[in-house]
């Protein structure tokens, strides 16, 4: 796959189509679940609070995903969760472009509201590239190591 103009749109849950809906949720499964190998409960009962930044190419494949929460959602702070990148898009940066759209558009919503993430710990070098500081002690979620990291400016 070559690099590819991405179209990014913002989706609130009763907005998006089904087509769109299943591929998120089935893209999240691909990642969170078989490719990282971590049986857990994926649809967390947030996603209806949550509005869904997705990324897709000309052919309207969905190549990029997060979730951006408001403040009170899970944290007291904005947080941007699910994030992912398609394996056959990996390889393009669209994870940083993500994370950069996923940042602006949080900020544009929320501005100055601390943006709090719980990343995977083998994530940290990508998270701090982008701002975010570690604010607590590593821990293992569905046997994964995190960490709970904020971007307070």
């Amino acid at each position: 796959m070559t690099a590819a103009v991405i179209d990014w749109r913002l989706w609130r849950w009763n907005e998006w189509s089904n087509d769109l809906l299943y591929a998120a949720m089935r893209l999240r499964s691909e990642i969170f679940v078989v490719e990282q190998n971590c049986v857990f409960l994926d649809m967390d009962g947030l996603d209806p609070a949550c509005t869904h930044l997705c990324g897709t190419n000309a052919d309207r494949e969905l190549l990029a995903y997060a979730r951006l929460l408001a403040p009170g959602v899970k944290y007291p702070e904005a947080s941007i969760g699910r994030v992912i990148t398609s394996a056959p898009a990996r390889g393009l940066q669209l994870g940083r472009a993500l994370m950069l759209e996923a940042l602006r558009l949080t900020r544009e919503r929320h501005p100055g509201v601390p943006i709090r993430i719980g990343a995977q710990q083998r994530l940290d070098r990508f998270y701090a590239s982008l701002g975010f500081v570690q604010i607590d002690v590593p821990y293992l979620e569905d046997g994964i190591w995190h960490i709970d990291m904020r971007l307070d400016r």
